[in-house]
């Protein structure tokens, strides 16, 4: 599938690397961090004990989570970020070829300790894995989060109507996307939102509150998470994140 060849390119990697390690851009903070720092401050004395970054890229926001729990699995459906975060939590360090522009890159190398996640990456396992279709053994988890992921899977459902299956009584499922649906990911109708119901604005959000409200309760109301993605030295991807807290309730 082309999209799926998209996220193995290693321009797409390198781009990805930026993101997670490199430097800030345009006075927005680093987003992978900042999503572990919003999920820490949601969790507020809930157990610490498992969590999972599903959609986890290169692996920042995992190893970010792992300052704190004892153990933290990173899933993504790419071969070649899960790769890059083993290497990563392995050696210890960052390296990729920046683009510049044109041909022209800049080699980056940058350390875990630099950023305070040496000790961290020692709690952290990264696997290939669909969301859509998880193996059984990812489950137990005080806190599963989502990080721009559900507007790329190709059936969202089949993870939001599942994934309290992998959540512990009163644990905490995050999502953040900035719900850019495109059909080349994610067909028509299997949008969670994004379009007209029975004559009216359906939105993601709507979606979500309707998909989850089975198994879980909103626990703050959404707010946006900026986010910028380096592609070339002159271009950049200016985007937001709307960020959700549902507490998995009691059955």
């Amino acid at each position: 599938m082309q999209q799926a060849a998209y996220y193995e390119n290693d321009t797409t990697l390198a781009q990805y690397l930026e993101f997670h390690f490199g430097e800030r851009w345009h006075g927005e903070a680093n987003f992978p961090k900042a999503l572990a720092d919003a999920a820490m401050h949601a969790m507020d004395g809930r157990p610490l004990d498992r969590a999972l970054d599903i959609g986890c890229a290169v692996g920042r926001t995992s190893f970010e989570l792992a300052r704190h729990f004892r153990h933290v699995d990173g899933i993504d459906y790419s071969n070649a970020f899960v790769n890059k975060g083993q290497e990563v939590a392995r050696d210890k360090r960052v390296r990729y070829a920046r683009l510049e522009e044109g041909e022209l890159v800049s080699f980056q190398d940058q350390s875990l300790a630099s950023l305070g996640l040496e000790e961290a990456a020692d709690r952290v396992a990264f696997h290939q894995g669909d969301a859509c279709d998880l193996p059984s053994q990812f489950a137990g988890y005080d806190l599963v989060l989502a990080g721009n992921l559900i507007d790329r899977l190709y059936q969202p459902s089949l993870f939001l109507e599942t994934i309290h299956e992998r959540i512990n009584e009163l644990g905490l499922l995050v999502i953040a996307s900035p719900y850019t649906w495109l059909e080349e990911y994610t067909p028509r109708e299997h949008w969670v939102g994004g379009f007209k119901k029975d004559g009216e604005d359906f939105s993601t959000f709507d979606g979500l509150r309707e998909m989850l409200a089975p198994h879980f309760r909103l626990l703050f109301e959404p707010w946006s998470l900026p986010f910028v993605i380096r592609e070339t030295r002159n271009k950049f991807q200016h985007s937001f994140s709307e960020l959700t807290v549902w507490e998995r309730v009691s059955q």
